[in-house]
């Protein structure tokens, strides 16, 4: 490993619901010390508070070993952020509500802290180093568990008003449709996301959700098995909807679809970006291109630390 002492680098944490994740950045986006702890499913606020400050810690160690030049940190954390402070939307952590991360941080390193969703920087890891780099308007979906997803506009992430906006996964797809966790109902997340695929395909073929997961049903459709072959079909034809939509709006250069089920293989962006083609509208999409993420895990460190470092590099 080849360090240059003369680049700038930052700390990336990427905060899950289970483990918290952590990569040293250069300013070139090259990833350093990758490490990461467990959080645990019960874990509570001041225990992902201080397991974040050991990752941390462990990472500037580890930098200050080889005299390199660590100028901020950057978390990206679920839930709603504003100027640093997280106010809550973190359904699945306990507590993780109304807590001013950067100030915190700040004052335990000693070094700037810049905060942000979670989703968003996983889109701004894309849009720096990764499959829409080069751009300067995309959308990026992340397809679990539920749908995340980023703007990014004229070069810079947008939010809306005070960040609370850009929940992608919560577009409306069918008014009737089942209720979603967002306290809406008919949300796109409630069926085009990996979640909704298992299920769907659970009901028609009997299985137990409990023995499925996504890339069983990939192998089941290139089985030719009807019951993945139908449910695919669905599947991407929403999430196909859900884009023309976004694409009619923001008329972005690119759609960058990642989470597990992008993992699958050029054909299930290929079907994607068909439904999304046949819905939008052409003169929005004309200059749009639907491609899959390119960095994976890493995507929300890269983007959290692009938080401190691309703020540098215009300072």
């Amino acid at each position: 490993m080849i360090f240059n002492k003369n680049l700038k680098y930052a700390v990336g944490v990427d905060l899950g619901g289970t483990f918290v994740k952590v990569a040293l950045i250069s300013e070139l986006g090259d990833i350093f010390f990758k490490n990461l702890l467990p959080i645990g499913s019960d874990a509570t606020k001041d225990i992902i508070l201080d397991t974040i400050e050991k990752i941390i810690l462990i990472t500037i160690d580890q930098a200050d070993e080889h005299a390199l030049n660590v100028i901020g940190i950057g978390i990206g954390t679920p839930g709603i952020i504003y100027k640093g402070v997280l106010y809550g939307g973190a359904d699945n952590l306990k507590g993780w509500e109304n807590i001013d991360l950067a100030t915190h941080y700040s004052e335990v390193f000693n070094l700037p802290v810049q905060v942000d969703n979670d989703a968003n920087l996983m889109g701004l890891g894309e849009f720096y180093y990764g499959a829409a780099k080069g751009c300067t308007d995309t959308v990026c979906l992340t397809v679990g568990t539920g749908i995340g997803g980023a703007v990014i506009a004229n070069g810079a992430l947008y939010g809306g008003f005070k960040n609370r906006g850009a929940e992608l996964g919560h577009i409306v797809v069918e008014h009737n449709g089942p209720p979603c966790n967002c306290g809406g109902q008919g949300c796109l997340e409630q069926y085009a996301s990996t979640t909704a695929l298992i299920q769907r395909y659970a009901k028609l073929s009997g299985m137990d959700v409990k023995n499925l997961n996504g890339h069983y049903i990939v192998e089941k459709y290139h089985e030719n098995e009807p019951y993945a072959i139908k449910c695919l079909q669905e599947q991407t034809n929403y999430l196909g909807h859900g884009i023309a939509a976004f694409i009619n709006i923001f008329a972005p250069q690119k759609v960058v679809i990642g989470g597990g089920i992008s993992d699958a293989g050029q054909f299930y962006i290929d079907m994607v970006s068909a439904a999304a083609t046949k819905y939008m509208m052409s003169d929005c999409g004309g200059h749009t291109e639907i491609v899959g993420a390119q960095l994976g895990n890493a995507a929300g460190s890269l983007g959290a630390a692009a938080l401190i470092l691309k703020s540098a590099a215009t300072t």
